[in-house]
């Protein structure tokens, strides 16, 4: 019996089931892997908003972590809230442990989540600085607009990428979906090479975890052995049907859907290949 590919998040509960762990399992499955967890915090929410957020131990949290790679052996690891300083050190302290992040074998997609789709904060103010600590370790950071306004200052999608690898991060994913117009183009740079990756914009108000789902999809698909412009192409393609079949539930913001993917993990493909390679360095991105 083959071994089935293994990633892990270590994020946050949404009770709601749109966005966080829930979100990040839907899109594994998607892409054919077997998910793992390490709950930060479990959130009291649904369509509308956010009413409480309870954190777990961070003791606990790196227990979690500790268990699943001692046993499971993950190929790739993403990050999504991570709620406080403390988890956010006892978390770092645990990928070191065990290689995950820079430095180890084992990738690492940090997700940087400082609020819901409606505004409600899902990290203290507080921890800012030890989330762009984290940074060091990680194979990719990937802010939004909003998210890297308040991590770098900048909105600019050049300069905030340029802020993220200062900061340590291998390959930075500086996302336009929080912008404006009929395309959505997120740019991906290691400081060196840099590409720009472009989608028509969906017109929806049902985009809850999109941002999950992408760098879920990412881990995924870099759990099968991909490199990380590969993977980030076919996650953005992915996240571009996903909100296309977004649906309407609850009296808020519906979820994105999460359709079987195209390309599932571990199976090469030439498509998302030709896109990481063909937009070639960007005039005014890092390099």
């Amino acid at each position: 019996m083959n071994r089935p590919t293994v990633a892990m998040t270590v994020a946050g509960s949404d009770s709601g089931g749109g966005a966080g762990l829930q979100a990040d399992l839907h899109t594994f499955a998607a892409f054919g892997v077997h998910g793992t967890t390490a709950v930060t915090a479990v959130t009291v929410q649904n369509t509308v908003g956010v009413t409480g957020v309870h954190e777990i131990p961070p003791q606990i949290v790196a227990d979690q972590i500790a268990s699943v790679v001692g046993d499971l052996r993950p190929t790739a690891v993403k990050t999504g809230m991570l709620a406080s300083a403390p988890i956010i050190e006892a978390i770092a302290t645990a990928f070191r442990e065990h290689g995950i992040g820079r430095g180890g074998t084992i990738p690492l997609v940090v997700d940087p989540v400082c609020a819901s789709m409606h505004g409600d904060p899902l990290l203290r103010a507080d921890a800012l600085a030890a989330l762009r600590d984290l940074f060091a370790l990680a194979t990719v950071v990937t802010p939004n607009l909003d998210e890297a306004a308040l991590l770098v200052g900048t909105r600019d999608q050049p300069d905030a990428a340029r802020a993220l690898l200062a900061l340590g991060a291998e390959h930075a994913l500086v996302k336009g979906g929080h912008g404006t117009g009929p395309r959505s183009r997120d740019l991906l740079t290691d400081g060196v090479t840099s590409w720009w990756l472009d989608a028509e914009r969906i017109e929806t108000g049902n985009t809850h975890g999109s941002g999950d789902t992408l760098a879920a999809a990412i881990a995924a698909r870099l759990a099968g052995g991909d490199t990380l412009p590969d993977a980030v192409a076919v996650a953005k393609r992915y996240v571009t049907r996903a909100v296309a079949t977004s649906y309407s539930v609850g009296a808020g913001h519906g979820p994105v859907g999460h359709p079987t993917a195209d390309d599932p993990a571990g199976h090469p493909s030439p498509v998302a290949a030709a896109e990481s390679t063909s937009a070639g360095a960007v005039a005014g991105a890092p390099s």
